[in-house]
């Protein structure tokens, strides 16, 4: 999976995940999302169809990190992928109470994922970023690259839970000075005073509704 990578540029022996392309996405769904399209296209006989969605992984581990998962079975995860637009990388999780080795750990599978599906495969990849305390500032941005696209996610408890906003916001403009992204996507809500702070300071701030907001804005167009 990570055959040819460059692991010089982390202290944490994190391969180096490439953006593989220049274009914002027109629409982003989840794996679980696209696992739904897939197994409905094949119904309908459609096997060759394309989506034109970015396929993301803000949701919960256990629809794509389990023994048939994007991880343990990667020929499967392909079959599925293949068919859509390009990835935001997947967002392993890396929870605060996770042990130090777990959460490198999935860090590591985070970009080793990416690199294998975008590099060696040739397909349209985005990194995903996941911060945590401040300790984690040490690993969790090596492997992206600078002045790049990068997405995240705000589907969880952080930037909503205000005892969580101070650590995402914190986070938030460690990436931007280590990274320097042209372009943040965000997967979920954007509506906080840190997007538009960094609005100002030329980054493009670009919010795609997350698979629960749609459900509640479908209902509320009934």
């Amino acid at each position: 999976m990570v055959s040819g990578a460059d692991f010089s540029c982390s202290r944490y022996d994190i391969p180096y995940c490439p953006t593989t392309t220049d274009c914002v996405p027109c629409m982003i769904i989840t794996y679980d999302e696209a696992k739904r399209i897939y197994r409905q296209q094949l119904r309908n006989g459609n096997k060759d169809f394309i989506h034109m969605a970015f396929v993301c992984f803000y949701e919960d581990d256990h629809e794509f990190d389990s023994k048939n998962g994007i991880w343990f079975n990667t020929n499967y995860a392909y079959k599925i992928l293949c068919h859509f637009s390009g990835i935001v990388t997947p967002d392993f999780s890396t929870f605060q109470d996770f042990p130090v080795p777990l959460k490198y750990w999935n860090t590591y599978r985070m970009r080793a994922f990416g690199y294998w599906y975008g590099t060696i495969c040739g397909n349209k990849v985005i990194n995903n970023v996941r911060w945590g305390t401040p300790e984690t500032y040490n690993y969790c941005f090596d492997g992206i690259p600078k002045n790049s696209i990068v997405a995240i996610g705000t589907v969880g408890g952080s930037p909503r839970r205000l005892e969580d906003r101070e650590r995402f916001e914190e986070g938030l403009k460690e990436l931007v000075r280590r990274l320097h992204p042209h372009t943040i996507i965000v997967y979920g809500s954007a509506n906080y005073k840190c997007f538009k702070e960094l609005e100002k300071q030329d980054v493009t701030i670009l919010a795609y509704p997350s698979k629960t907001s749609k459900v509640f804005a479908g209902r509320a167009t009934k």
